[in-house]
C-alpha cells in the first residue's frame, strides 16, 4: 500500500497504489473545545468557516507551508488516511511532498504526523521535484527544467537537472496571502470586510493581473464598517490587479533571482523548455502572460497543475532507487 500525500496549507492531496489521486479535499479540521473532539475534517470543516459557535473552532493546521499545530495536523493526516484506505488495518508507505525551505524540526514535525497515522515507512519528497515529475518531465537528463510551484502557503521556484535541484528558492508569498490581501484592499476602499474565502471566490472569478481594464466583474458581500450592516458591493478586475500586485511583484523578483543564479547553460535550456507553473496559484488569472512578459521566457500550466505535486509523489514510488541514489533532498526514515 503506497500513499502520495501533498500536504498543502490550503488542500491535501491523496494518491493510493496506482488508483491515481484519491482524495482532494481543504486542509481544515474543526473541533468542538468542550468535549475535545475533531467534528469535521476536509470538506465539511470549510463549511463551518466563519459560521460556528465559540466552542467550536475551525482550524487551518498548515500555515505558510508548514504544521502550525501539530496535533490537528496529525488527526487530520490520520482521518483522510483511514478515509482512502477504509480504516483497514494496514501499515502503507507514505511519500510526504514538502516545500524546499522547510526547516528539520518542521520535517519532524511532518514525520510525526505521518507516523502517528500508522506509516511504516516515510519518505519525504520537495514539493518542486514531485511536480516536475507529475508534470511529465523527465528530470534525468542533463537538461535545465524550471518549475514555479505556486501554492496556498509557500511558491516554491527551482530549476533541476540530472536527478538533482541545481539552483532553489522557497518563499512564504502564495494563494494566502493574496487572500489577505484583497480583504485589507476591500476594507481600505469600499469600507466593507469580507472573509477570506469570499476574497479566494472573488479572485478565482475576477483576478486579470495581466492587463486589467475593469471588465470583469464580480459581487462580494460582507459588513459594513461604519454603518456595521450586510453590505453588497461589485468590484472589477482592477480591485483585484491593486490588492494583490505588490505580493504577485515579490513572487516574480524570487523566480528572478533563480534565473540570476543559474548556470548559463541551463539558463539556455530553460529559454528552450519554458517554466513549468505548477500548484493552484498559477491558475491565477494572467499570471502566466504576464510572466512570460516579465521574464522573457514562454511560462505555462502544467496540464493538471492541482495535481501534479500528489501525482509526482505517486510516480516516485516507482523510482525510488533512483531517488534514493540521486537525490540528496529525499529523506528516508524507518
Amino acid at each position: 500500500m503506497n500513499i502520495g500525500i501533498d500536504l498543502g496549507t490550503a488542500n491535501v492531496l491523496i494518491t493510493m497504489g496506482k488508483q491515481g489521486v484519491v482524495l482532494n479535499e481543504p486542509s481544515v479540521i474543526a473541533f468542538n473545545k468542550k468535549t475535545e473532539e475533531v467534528i469535521a475534517v476536509g470538506f465539511e470543516a470549510k463549511k463551518m468557516e466563519g459560521r460556528t459557535p465559540d466552542h467550536i473552532t475551525v482550524i487551518r493546521p498548515l500555515e505558510d507551508g508548514v504544521i502550525s499545530d501539530h496535533n490537528m495536523t496529525k488527526s487530520m493526516i490520520k482521518f483522510f488516511i483511514e478515509k482512502v484506505t477504509g480504516k483497514q488495518l494496514i501499515m502503507p508507505d507514505i511519500i510526504i511532498c514538502i516545500p524546499s525551505a522547510i526547516t528539520d524540526v518542521e520535517n519532524r514535525a511532518v514525520i510525526e504526523a505521518a507516523k502517528t497515522a500508522g506509516a511504516k515507512k516515510v519518505w519525504l519528497l520537495e514539493e518542486p521535484l514531485a511536480a516536475l515529475i507529475g508534470a511529465g518531465i523527465d528530470i534525468s537528463n542533463p537538461d535545465g527544467n524550471m518549475v514555479i510551484d505556486f501554492g496556498g502557503g509557500t511558491t516554491d521556484t527551482a530549476v533541476v537537472s540530472m536527478n538533482g535541484i541545481v539552483v532553489r528558492r522557497s518563499i512564504r508569498t502564495a494563494g494566502n496571502k493574496l487572500d489577505r490581501a484583497i480583504v485589507k484592499y476591500i476594507a481600505a476602499r469600499y469600507k466593507v470586510l469580507i472573509g477570506e474565502k469570499t476574497a479566494e471566490e472573488a479572485k478565482i472569478t475576477a483576478a486579470n493581473i495581466y492587463n486589467p481594464d475593469g471588465t470583469k466583474t464580480t459581487v462580494v458581500k460582507g459588513r459594513h464598517l461604519i454603518r456595521g450592516l450586510p453590505e453588497r458591493i461589485e468590484i472589477t478586475d482592477y480591485d483585484i490587479y491593486e490588492a494583490i500586485i505588490d505580493p504577485v511583484a515579490e513572487i516574480i523578483a524570487a523566480v528572478k533571482s533563480v534565473l540570476e543564479q543559474t548556470p548559463p547553460e541551463l539558463a539556455a535550456d530553460i529559454f528552450k523548455n519554458g517554466i513549468v507553473i505548477t500548484g493552484g496559484g498559477g491558475l491565477l488569472g494572467g499570471f502566466d502572460k504576464l510572466l512570460t512578459s516579465e521574464l522573457g521566457v514562454r511560462c505555462y500550466n502544467a496540464d493538471r497543475p492541482l495535481e501534479s505535486v500528489a501525482i509526482g509523489a505517486s510516480i516516485a514510488f516507482g523510482k525510488m532507487d533512483e531517488l534514493l541514489d540521486g537525490f540528496k533532498h529525499v529523506s528516508m526514515l524507518t
